[in-house]
C-alpha cells in the first residue's frame, strides 16, 4: 500500500482567508443553493464549504452544481463522507472535478460518526484513523484509466480533531479541516500539522447582541453533535469536563464553540484563530433553524466590511 500523499501532484488553490460553511446547503432546493453560492462569491468570500451525511445530496454532484453556478469561487467538501463511496470512485470523481474547474476544488474527507454509519448505512463504523488511512491508501493506489489521472489532482484535507488524525493529515494530505473547535484547538492543530500545511477551521457564529437568542440558536445547531464521541472526546481534550458535556451542554462550552455578538465580535474571533495559526476560517452563520441559509447575516459579514 502507498504511504505517499493521495495525489502526489496537486493543483494550486487559493482558499482566501475567510470562507463560508453552510450545513443548510445539502437540504435546500438546488436553485436556492446556486443563488447562495453566487452571492457568496459576489460578497468576496474565498471558499464555500458544506458537509455530507447519509441521505443528503451527493457531495460531488453538489460541488459540480456550485462550480457551474459561479465563476471563481473555490468549493470544498467539508467533508466527503468516506463511507458513502468507494475510494476508487472518490479518486476518479475528485480528479474529474479538478480537471473541469482547475484551481477551484478542494476535497475534504472525513470518517463520519458511528451513530450515523451504523444506523443509516449497510456498513459498520471502524476505528477512524485506521479506516481513514486505509481509504487514503486505496485512493492513492486506485487503478484509474481516465486521462485526468495523469494531471495534478485537487488538494486534499482531512476532518481532523485528535492528534493521530492531525498527524495523518500532515503526512498524507495538504492539511486539516477541524470542525467545532476553539482557537486553543487551532493552536494545537497548527503545531501538529506543521507550518507548511493548510489549517482551515470552521467557526460557528450567531450575529446578534442578544445572548438569549445566541444561546438558543447555538444549542439548536449543536443538538445533533452532543452525543457524537469524536466531538465529545475533542472537547474533553481541550479541558472541558463531563459536567460541561451534560444535557444540552454548559453555557461555557456553547459560548466557546459558537461566537456571538456584532460584526466586530465575529471578526475578533476570526483574528484569534488566525493568531493561533489558521490559514483559513470558514464561518458557519446560524439562523433560527438548521435549514436557514442566513443570507442576510452572511451579507453583513462580507470580507469587504471586515475593517
Amino acid at each position: 500500500m502507498s504511504a505517499e500523499p493521495v495525489f502526489p501532484q496537486t493543483q494550486s488553490v487559493d482558499l482566501g482567508t475567510v470562507g463560508i460553511w453552510s450545513g443548510a446547503l445539502t437540504g435546500s432546493p438546488i436553485d436556492d443553493v446556486q443563488a447562495f453560492a453566487r452571492e457568496v462569491e459576489e460578497l468576496g468570500f474565498g471558499t464555500l464549504w458544506w458537509g455530507e451525511a447519509p441521505g443528503a445530496r451527493d457531495t460531488f454532484t453538489q460541488a459540480l452544481t456550485l462550480l457551474g453556478a459561479t465563476e471563481k469561487l473555490v468549493v470544498a467538501t467539508g467533508i466527503a463522507n468516506i463511507y458513502l463511496r468507494d475510494a476508487t470512485v472518490a479518486a476518479a470523481g475528485a480528479r474529474t472535478i479538478a480537471a473541469l474547474h482547475p484551481g477551484r476544488f478542494v476535497l475534504g474527507l472525513g470518517a463520519s460518526h458511528a451513530p450515523a454509519i451504523d444506523t443509516m448505512t449497510q456498513q459498520t463504523y471502524g476505528k477512524p484513523v485506521a479506516t481513514m488511512r486505509a481509504y487514503l491508501d486505496a485512493m492513492a493506489d486506485a487503478p484509474l484509466r481516465i486521462p485526468e489521472a495523469r494531471e495534478p489532482g485537487p488538494p486534499v484535507v482531512l476532518a481532523a480533531l485528535g492528534p493521530k488524525m492531525l498527524e495523518l493529515a500532515r503526512d498524507r494530505t495538504q492539511g486539516a479541516h477541524p470542525y467545532l473547535v476553539t482557537p486553543d484547538h487551532t493552536a494545537i492543530a497548527r503545531h501538529a500539522v506543521g507550518p507548511d500545511h493548510w489549517l482551515a477551521v470552521e467557526q460557528g457564529v450567531v450575529l446578534t447582541e442578544d445572548r438569549e437568542t445566541a444561546l438558543r440558536r447555538a444549542r439548536t445547531h449543536l443538538e445533533i453533535y452532543t452525543g457524537l464521541p469524536n466531538y465529545r472526546n475533542s472537547w474533553l481534550r481541550l479541558g472541558f469536563t463531563e459536567d460541561d458535556l451534560a444535557g444540552d451542554l454548559s453555557d461555557r462550552l456553547v459560548e466557546a464553540l459558537i461566537v456571538w455578538g456584532d460584526e466586530q465580535a465575529i471578526w475578533d474571533r476570526v483574528a484569534e484563530h488566525e493568531a493561533a495559526g489558521a490559514d483559513h476560517v470558514c464561518l458557519q452563520v446560524l439562523g433560527d433553524r438548521r435549514s436557514d441559509l442566513a443570507l442576510e447575516d452572511v451579507r453583513r459579514l462580507s470580507p469587504a466590511l471586515r475593517a
